[in-house]
């Protein structure tokens, strides 16, 4: 008899039995999941405005569109020129919006009448020194503004507030993350994620006359208070929970 295929059906056999083992070896088993913290917080600093955005315009109207535009540049160039005599430099001045519009009168029972044109050309402009923008108002409305379209406060630069509110927001999310895991029977373990959200200034909190009641050469300045910011930032984060 032939060896040979016994031989070959004895190394297919061997080969049958120890497939299972090798398909064994070849398994990896997972490691069981980490229990994991995720929460948010937030951290708050309050500063001090340092600069004003105020929108000012000139509303004028005419028989005709060509009169009114004339108008209201004459009126804007005066009211740029107060601008400039008050030391706001070119670049803290920009122009929002020119527009120009027929106007109607509408009478029951009768069609629309033109009844001519009306011209506004309003600008953006950024006072970086807040003892001036009541002066800077007052010049403006003495020169022919017809339109203060409200005055917003800012930062300059918002770097150092933003920074400070990025501390508070680390240390209320650890106070966080430690009472946590003291209530649930952990510790916590490595900081597996941590992701900012963005910075905001709320609206002023508490109000600080500025210039109310200054006067220049016995004229009143009209008052602004530019209050406070609160410059807040928004965080998430993920801590591992060991026993």
């Amino acid at each position: 008899m032939n060896p040979l295929p016994r031989a070959a059906g004895l190394a297919a056999a061997l080969m049958l039995a120890a497939s299972p083992l090798a398909a064994a070896a070849q398994t990896v088993i997972a490691p069981e999941a980490q229990s994991a913290l995720s929460l948010s917080a937030h951290g708050e600093t309050k500063v001090q405005p340092d600069e004003a955005t105020i929108s000012i315009g000139v509303q004028t109207k005419a028989a005709t569109a060509a009169e009114a535009m004339s108008l209201n540049a004459r009126a804007m160039s005066d009211v740029m020129a107060a601008l400039r005599q008050k030391g706001l430099p070119d670049r803290a001045i920009q122009t929002a919006g020119v527009n120009l519009s027929p106007q109607y009168d509408y009478q029951q029972n009768q069609p629309p009448r033109l009844d001519g044109y009306q011209a506004s050309n309003v600008v953006t402009v950024t006072v970086d020194d807040l003892a001036r923008l009541g002066p800077v108002i007052d010049a403006v409305t003495a020169a022919g503004a017809t339109q203060i379209n409200g005055v917003s406060f800012g930062l300059k630069d918002r770097r150092a507030a933003e920074d400070a509110a990025r501390l508070a927001a680390v240390k209320d999310l650890r106070a966080k993350a430690d009472l946590y895991a003291e209530a649930t029977g952990y510790h916590l373990g490595r900081l597996i994620r941590l992701s900012e959200g963005g910075a905001n200034e709320l609206v002023p909190v508490r109000v600080t006359a500025m210039t109310a009641g200054m006067r220049v050469q016995g004229v009143p300045v009209t008052p602004t208070a530019p209050g406070e910011l609160t410059v807040r930032i928004d965080i998430t984060a993920a801590y591992e929970l060991v026993k």
